[in-house]
């Protein structure tokens, strides 16, 4: 198996902490994604590393018995410790207020404190044996204020910090599970659900384990994953993960099933709003999308893995200790291990080795992988970072070797029109939203984000069209067809085309001398009318004659201003075309000479000034009756310049009858 099959990897710069041992425990703080290292008890020190902050955090507290949770509330401020079953300890890390510990007994009589959650800088949450206690922190004071408290039995708590919200399990199969949502200083109870346990002999107590469950955020919305693990029946089809949508509103409801087809050790983590399922027995992992179309059966959807199932990426721990004394090569890192933690979402932890890593998802091999394109544009087009892997696959399926049929080219396009289309909608309301100042609206006008999945035209003009274009090993009627397809795609979602994108076609046509076709794309406007384009056809009258009328017809379907095409084409160096232009429609005895010789001395070719130098002198004879310029027309310094070139001689003399 190749190094360019794996799909997942461990990130490169994990956090490094003193590993595990009789003298030093590892405590993991999810909120924060910080790793305590607390050595005796705090008494020869604490470290706090997160993958953030590459500044450890490192102080010494008085060892008061062993340290069961420790946890900064958000941005480090107060440092909470329980080291009983009954209260927690509390130090304020904040300039100028007291380092003396302060402690909170919980309320509830003859409950025990199974964990604590912060959800803000100063803001606590006690879950106990017999409920919920919500606390404001107040520093200053030294204190704690109860907020709120719910009463109810609890088995076990699972804290999603991304959403804040907390699950309680509760009944004697812990399998009712209780959510409450807290935002700036309100704890709302959200209505409890069951998770459906599968069926079992009477004989066996089946429960519902802390293990089996993981509360994730995938695209947007919160969802708790139950791994089910089949039992072991004739009939059983393998492992399973539930996902339960848990909405702010209304009731949690059973959405998806990912189909694990096998049994044994599970963990899972969501990266990228993927879940991913790590087998230990074969220590492999597979991915599911639970936005990728599934098999639904009126009330769930079910999802199979989007590629077959590998190993995360062989790893490498860097020797320990300055790069001069460890000649020693790198220890190949023991994946799957059984001493590794999963946490939500993306983070895997090795406490024994010292090591908290991020998951991370690599795009490029998954293409080979999946050999259906319209099914890997779907896949690609909701990850984060997509588009150069994207754009590769796009020149890849023009290549001669992998070269795609054009139905799959235009599935293609239009997956990636249907994203870009989305995303100039939304950039229109939110324009003529604040246009029409609805902006100070509430909730907030949110401008839209331009995700990469948002491929557009200069994208693929640049990356894979122009290429194509230029590529002379390619069948020129491949590359037209190609041209139009995604013109067609543009089309077709009522994108304006750009008007690089008309050129292109049309100087591959001119270049295959294939005027023919030229020709019926413009009269039956499969190109659309554009002053560019019009001025491009100008400028091929010199090839293909008709261009010129063709281009004519074209700026008065436009019905623009002529002196505004005169000015383009001199923009473009077209002096020529322009002159033919203003002729062809009688306007040459009113133009400004200057403006013409302007442009024709700054295209660097002295026979162009000469012709263009000529027709004004003609016209000042024919108008005047005198080929010089007046003063009034400002053209000293190009009468000088035409004589320094070509001589006194060369000037037009005055005729006389």
């Amino acid at each position: 198996m190749g190094g360019e099959d794996y799909y997942l990897e461990l990130c490169e710069r994990p956090v490094q902490f003193e590993k595990a041992n009789p003298v030093n425990c590892v405590f993991f703080d999810e909120a924060n994604k910080q790793v305590f290292a607390v050595r005796s008890g705090g008494a020869t020190g604490v470290v706090v590393k997160g993958p953030d902050d590459r500044n450890p955090i490192s102080f010494r507290m008085d060892d008061r018995g062993e340290v069961k949770c420790i946890k900064f509330s958000l941005e480090n401020k107060i440092l909470a410790v329980q080291r009983t079953s009954k209260t927690v300890d509390f130090c304020n890390f904040i300039p100028d207020n007291s380092q003396l510990e302060y402690t909170q007994e919980c309320k509830t009589k003859n409950a025990n404190i199974l964990g604590f959650c912060w959800t803000s800088s100063t803001e606590i949450v006690f879950i106990t044996d017999q409920g919920i206690e919500f606390y404001q922190v107040l520093p200053e004071k030294r204190s704690l204020k109860l907020l709120k408290s719910h009463n109810i039995n609890v088995n076990w708590y699972m804290y999603c910090p991304e959403s804040a919200v907390i699950l309680l399990s509760t009944t004697v199969l812990e399998n009712v599970l209780q959510p409450f949502y807290f935002r700036a200083g309100t704890m709302s109870k959200l209505p409890k659900f069951e998770i459906e346990l599968p069926a079992a002999p009477k004989s066996t107590k089946l429960s519902l384990s802390e293990r089996d469950i993981a509360m994730a955020t995938i695209y947007g919305q919160l969802y708790v994953l139950f791994l089910r693990h089949h039992s072991r029946t004739s009939n059983s089809t393998g492992a399973e993960v539930v996902l339960y949508h848990l909405p702010r509103e209304g009731a949690c409801k059973k959405m998806h099933i990912l189909k694990l087809n096998r049994t044994g050790k599970f963990a899972l983590n969501v990266v990228d709003n993927l879940v991913v399922v790590h087998h230990q027995d074969t220590e492999t992992s597979v991915i599911f999308d639970i936005k990728l179309r599934g098999e639904f059966d009126g009330t769930v959807t079910f999802h199979h893995p989007v590629l077959p199932a590998r190993s995360i990426q062989p790893y490498q721990i860097p020797a320990a200790g300055p790069a001069a004394v460890t000649s020693q090569s790198p220890v190949p890192c023991k994946l799957y291990s059984s001493s590794w933690i999963v946490f939500q979402p993306d983070i895997i932890i090795s406490a024994s080795q010292g090591y908290l890593w991020n998951l991370q998802v690599k795009l490029q091999p998954i293409v080979n992988l999946l050999p259906d394109k319209g099914r890997l544009m779907d896949f690609l087009l909701q990850r984060k970072e997509c588009k150069t892997v994207i754009l590769s696959v796009c020149s890849q399926m023009l290549a001669e070797s992998e070269r795609a049929t054009l139905p799959v080219i235009a599935t293609v396009f239009d997956k990636l029109n249907h994203e870009y289309k989305k995303y100039l909608d939304a950039e229109q309301s939110y324009t003529m939203a604040v246009e029409a100042g609805q902006s100070r609206s509430n909730p907030p006008l949110k401008r839209p984000v331009r995700t990469q999945a948002v491929v557009d035209q200069s994208d693929v003009y640049t990356h894979v069209l122009s290429p194509c274009v230029e590529n002379k090993e390619m069948a020129h009627k491949f590359v037209i067809a190609v041209l139009m397809e995604y013109i067609r795609s543009l089309n077709q979602f009522q994108i304006p085309v750009q008007h690089y994108l008309h050129e292109l076609v049309i100087k591959t046509l001119v270049q295959h001398n294939l005027f023919y076709m030229l020709h019926q794309f413009l009269q039956y406007h499969v190109l659309s009318d554009s002053k560019p384009l019009a001025c491009l056809l100008l400028s091929l009258e010199s090839f293909y004659p008709p261009a010129h009328q063709l281009s004519l017809d074209m700026l008065k379907r436009l019905s623009t201003a002529n002196d505004e095409i005169v000015e383009v084409l001199l923009s473009k160096h077209q002096v020529l075309a322009a002159l033919r232009f203003i002729r062809g429609i009688g306007g040459h005895d009113n133009i400004s000479a200057r403006k013409f010789l302007d442009a024709a001395k700054q295209t660097d070719d002295v026979m162009l000034f000469y012709t263009i130098f000529r027709f004004f002198e003609q016209r000042n004879q024919r108008l005047r009756g005198n080929p010089n310029f007046t003063p009034g027309e400002h053209c000293e310094e190009h009468v000088a310049f035409f004589k320094q070139v070509f001589g006194e001689q060369a000037l037009m003399r005055p005729t006389t009858f």
